[in-house]
């Protein structure tokens, strides 16, 4: 059964696409702003370096990019030492009347997850860095829990290894309450590592957590996506893990490319109609688009389901 269909007209953005010069264009945020969609991107620099591009479109298909870069390393106080090599891999999560940016910060002090923040999409404000080195795939609910801000990450470490926690803050700035929830599972597709992709979405089962998985092989790593469903009133709780991958390296620029056999998520936007239009960075060289029924990416959570713990 295929749950994702592509869209006919992939890859929806390449770095022809831009007015900027870039190498790449992958990784992308998306989120609906008025009757607007807005995409959120990175893109390597020909210095190797990672910035943030902005896209809008009418339908979520055909994107227009604005001619300079939403994001770049900041060169002020604290974020610029911490985002020196680059800003990467934004998430977007609409909550309070306003579109909070989750993001990787690269420097010689490796990654952090700096929140920054925006209203109108024509400015933007930095507004803390909210992990310690080293974490990455940083989502935030759009709901609060008992009064506090969730959000999933993956520590960028082999102790766990590789897995997925929850954590817990009053301002968005001071985290705790961590908590281990989901692991990889041996000899599975996503056997080496996963990390939360886009932000969840809200079904009447559970929140739907699309991740990523990472399966080794001996021509390197591959990139499949994945679905988690998480209890309604305790995120921490998952109801289940869908044991089958929803989407794998499949066309010719997701298997070849920057980083080849790769796809990877860090932005999903359900609609009305009960579908999800899904956005993968492939090959972590241009942005694919697809889409698929929420009910059936839930009940593969119900009812093909693997222990989330491994």
């Amino acid at each position: 059964m295929t749950l994702v269909r592509r869209y006919k007209g992939n890859p929806i953005l390449t770095k022809e696409d831009v007015p900027y010069e870039v190498a790449t264009v992958h990784n992308a945020g998306v989120t609906k702003f008025g009757n607007e969609y807005i995409m959120l991107f990175r893109s390597h620099k020909h210095n190797g370096r990672s910035i943030l591009g902005l896209a809008r479109s009418k339908d979520g298909f055909h994107f227009t990019v604005e001619d300079r870069p939403f994001m770049e390393p900041s060169n002020e106080g604290e974020f610029a030492e911490y985002e020196a090599y680059g800003v990467e891999d934004p998430r977007i999560t609409f909550i309070d009347g306003e579109y909070l940016i989750t993001y990787s910060a690269y420097s010689k002090h490796g990654v952090r997850i700096g929140l920054a923040k925006t209203k109108n999409w024509e400015t933007v404000e930095r507004t803390a860095l909210i992990t310690e080195a080293d974490y990455r795939n940083v989502v935030l609910f759009p709901e609060k829990f008992d009064g506090l801000y969730a959000r999933l990450d993956r520590p960028h470490s082999e102790i766990s290894p590789w897995s997925v926690w929850i954590s817990y803050s009053p301002d968005l700035c001071y985290w705790g309450d961590s908590k281990l929830i989901m692991k990889p599972v041996t000899y599975h597709w996503d056997e080496m590592k996963i990390g939360p992709g886009a932000p969840p979405i809200k079904t009447e089962r559970g929140w739907l957590n699309i991740y990523h998985g990472v399966f080794p092989t001996m021509d390197g790593s591959v990139y499949r996506l994945g679905v988690a469903l998480h209890d309604l009133k305790d995120p921490s709780k998952i109801i289940g893990v869908g044991d089958d991958w929803i989407l794998q390296p499949e066309d010719p620029w997701e298997i070849s490319g920057y980083v080849h056999n790769v796809v990877f998520t860090c932005g999903a936007v359900p609609e009305d109609d009960g579908t999800v239009k899904l956005y993968w960075g492939a090959a972590d060289t241009v942005m694919c688009a697809g889409t698929a029924k929420i009910d059936d990416l839930v009940n593969l959570c119900l009812n093909n389901a693997r222990d989330p713990m491994g």
